[in-house]
């Protein structure tokens, strides 16, 4: 949590309330109960980071517990993924780790409880006659014909479908509470469904899995949750769940809900993120471009801009769209302070000072961090031989280009000042190098005579120099609204085909010869870089985690 805030919302204010009139004893006891069926997303942030830190604030517990109803959809994987998730976060369940399997003998015997009170029935209608049956909104629903089957006849049946003597979809156990409610979740909602599938946990011990909405609230009770959250559009389903803890008159956790949050550029959708991976749109749940806490954490984001950047939307009640670019603005802010600046050059140009003495080499002195002298400084090597980006060369320069041309005198960040005399080309017309003179006098990039020059540049010291691997990924989309797309159209079609480039021949200073995958650093004038795990002994491969300046600002604004 942000030491410097103490943030309040409705939710904290709710629970401040029961605090004060001594509800559960002055217990506060949160979940976060995610189905490990996917890898987390920065919108999952806003859930369990609320989770936990109300457990924080108020000295209570919070729970970490698996949904692991539908075995035909979960791997371990992704309850690894999601354990490593939150505690890259800085959130800690300690020893509170459950899975909704743990319950599934009592949720079973639960069951039992509602079929003896006449409160449950196994039904034969398909999933297609059920959905018939349901009616719609404007419209009731009708009965099932099955709807009137003994307490002995459906005690007889459930007993048989978890013995595995029924096919998948032949039977599933429902409640009987009322056909014709105004809330269609209350018009007997499905109970269990019969699934012959190995479960990541359970294995074969179980052929009947318990649906969503009847496993979540009696999980909660189980584990003496206090404050149950959840987002907005569970709130019809709260008097389902209510109905369930008082005919099993067990204990009643106080479902709250909270809106969720869009972000512009980006899709936030646990099924548009598995189609993603799984057609080979991106390159895993880490890919870079993807939302998932795990691509963001690869890209180089840190924790705590992520944190920060959910308190700042805080906790509500409507559903808000951010821009990307406030989120990227957290991400500047953060990286800013916290990493050291380095040389590299992406599109390197080799230059050559015709009047600087060979094979001599100078150490020149750079601070670590500009505005942070405690980081330090580091020795930079500096030759005869120079590498500098192509992009700050012009043969023909425009107006307002104060950077290196024919002619022109230029300052070497920390280096000297030096004038461009010669191009070289090759046969097609490609500049190959360009030859300068140094002014010898001009050592750190001052003039003792006063002289000032507009154009500073960033330069690597050709010998010494790295070869890295830099991948310039952008935004995957180039629709801010990639799920609202017109009929016949797929978020797919919207996918930004620039989202991602490989420059594999850029240069770098030496001093990131030991940098380690995960490594943070500001290259000079270019940007925000990470180490990527791709890296090799014999080349570092960077991600951008992003660029100085947004160049997508002036886009979202005029889209409003």
């Amino acid at each position: 949590m942000n030491e410097e805030m103490e943030l309040s919302d409705f939710v904290r204010d709710i629970i401040k309330k029961d605090l004060a009139e001594g509800k559960n004893d002055g217990r506060v006891h949160t979940r976060f109960p995610p189905e490990p069926n996917g890898y987390l997303h920065i919108g999952h942030v806003k859930a369990f980071g609320l989770n936990f830190s109300l457990a924080e604030e108020f000295n209570g517990k919070c729970n970490l517990r698996f949904d692991d109803t539908n075995p035909a959809k979960e791997e371990d994987e992704y309850v690894e993924a999601i354990k490593r998730d939150i505690k890259w976060l800085g959130y800690d369940w300690e020893d509170r780790l459950y899975f909704a399997s743990d319950y599934f003998a009592q949720l079973y015997e639960f069951a039992l409880v509602l079929i003896n009170a006449g409160k449950a029935y196994v039904d034969d209608l398909t999933a297609d006659e059920i959905r018939e049956y349901r009616g719609t909104l404007t419209e009731p629903g009708k009965e099932s014909p099955y709807r009137n089957r003994t307490i002995v006849e459906n005690l007889d049946l459930f007993q048989r479908m978890r013995d595995g003597e029924f096919e998948n979809g032949s039977k599933v156990l429902r409640a009987k509470i009322d056909m014709s409610s105004p809330n269609i979740n209350l018009r007997d909602p499905v109970m269990y469904r019969i699934l012959h599938e190995h479960h990541h946990r359970t294995g074969d011990k179980w052929c009947i899995y318990p649906m969503y909405d009847w496993a979540h609230g009696q999980s909660d009770s189980i584990e003496g949750i206090t404050h149950s959250t959840c987002s907005i559009e569970f709130k019809n389903h709260r008097p389902l769940y209510d109905w369930f803890l008082d005919e099993l008159d067990i204990f009643h956790p106080q479902q709250i809900e909270f809106a969720r949050f869009n972000m512009t550029y980006t899709v936030m959708s646990k099924r548009a993120l598995v189609k993603l991976v799984e057609g080979g749109y991106v390159d895993g749940w880490d890919d870079p471009r993807m939302t998932s806490l795990a691509g963001l954490r690869r890209l180089g984001i840190t924790p705590q801009a992520i944190r920060k950047f959910i308190e700042h939307i805080g906790v509500g009640l409507s559903l808000s769209t951010i821009q990307r670019s406030k989120f990227d603005h957290f991400i500047r802010d953060d990286l800013n302070k916290r990493v050291p600046r380095i040389n590299c050059v992406l599109n390197p140009l080799k230059v050559v000072l015709s009047n600087y003495p060979e094979d001599q080499v100078e150490m020149m002195e750079f601070p670590n961090h500009p505005d942070d002298e405690s980081k330090g400084v580091r020795e930079v090597p500096f030759s005869g031989e120079l590498f500098i980006d192509r992009d700050d060369f012009r043969e023909e320069p425009p107006k307002k280009f104060w950077r290196l041309a024919p002619g022109r005198e230029v300052r070497l960040r920390y280096g000297y000042l030096i004038t461009c005399n010669e191009v070289v080309k090759d046969d097609d017309g490609e500049i190959t190098e360009i030859r300068c003179t140094i002014d010898p006098d001009t050592r750190g990039g001052s003039a003792p005579d006063g002289r000032t020059v507009k154009g500073t540049l960033h330069w690597v010291s050709a010998p010494h120099a790295l070869d890295v691997e830099i991948r310039l990924y952008d935004r995957l989309f180039n629709h801010p609204f990639p799920l609202d797309v017109k009929e016949g159209e797929s978020f797919l079609d919207h996918l930004n085909p620039e989202s991602l480039q490989v420059l594999a021949r850029a240069k770098a200073e030496p001093s990131l010869k030991d940098a380690k995958p995960g490594d943070r650093f500001q290259f000079e004038r270019v940007g925000y870089f990470c180490v990527d795990p791709d890296s090799r002994d014999d080349k570092l491969v960077f991600n951008r985690t992003i660029s100085l300046r947004d160049s997508w600002a002036k886009i979202e604004k005029q889209q409003g």
